[in-house]
């Protein structure tokens, strides 16, 4: 499992991102905890090291710092080790267990490349997906632009709708926006603090 941690929050005024709570945990932490209970074996965090985390996570920093998240996929593919690979953003806080697990099967398909959550309208969710390890090694080595849309769209992913019940928070929503924190403590407080799930065999 890749999450990627370095982004500099510019839209959310230089916050902290991964670093904010939301019902009771950091956003790093939920994503973390989540790729826990699915069983990952290997837990890659490109951006800064923070406390609290156990040895079984790994943070490592692109090169250059802060270049955006093509350096830092790469980065995290170096220390991958595994056939499947979770690529996920450090801010999604109702990520679950289950998510990950519908995610690997949708990748196992034969002849697919990866799987990647959509959203209500159908959008891919790039950085909430499951890919062969491989396939995302030859797709960033052969890889020249600095979009991540750029580099995983043309391997054409199966798209996961989860099934949600009313009024429960989307496990794609993240937050990149004030707006987007405050529907998603809204949520956390309608709800009570978000848990991780128990579905076993997630991607490493």
């Amino acid at each position: 499992m890749i999450i990627l941690a370095g982004g500099r929050g510019r839209r959310l005024g230089g916050a902290d991102k991964p670093g904010l709570v939301v019902g009771g945990r950091t956003l790093i932490g939920a994503v973390v905890a989540a790729g826990a209970a699915a069983g990952a074996r290997q837990v890659i965090v490109v951006g800064p090291a923070r406390a609290g985390f156990g040895p079984g996570v790994r943070f490592v920093t692109e090169e250059p710092p802060g270049g955006g998240p093509v350096p830092a996929l790469r980065r995290g593919l170096a220390e991958a080790a595994g056939p499947w690979t979770a690529l996920l953003a450090a801010d999604l806080p109702f990520l679950r267990a289950g998510d990950l697990g519908a995610l690997l099967r949708a990748a196992q398909r034969p002849g697919s490349a990866g799987a990647v959550l959509a959203d209500d309208a159908g959008r891919p969710q790039w950085l909430a997906g499951c890919w062969r390890t491989a396939a995302l090694r030859r797709a960033a080595d052969g890889y020249a632009g600095d979009s991540l849309r750029g580099l995983l769209a043309p391997l054409a992913a199966a798209l996961v709708r989860p099934e949600r019940a009313a009024g429960e928070p989307p496990p794609w929503l993240d937050c990149d926006t004030p707006e987007d924190l405050r529907r998603a403590l809204s949520y956390a407080d309608a709800a009570g603090r978000p848990g991780p799930g128990r579905t076993p065999a997630a991607p490493g």
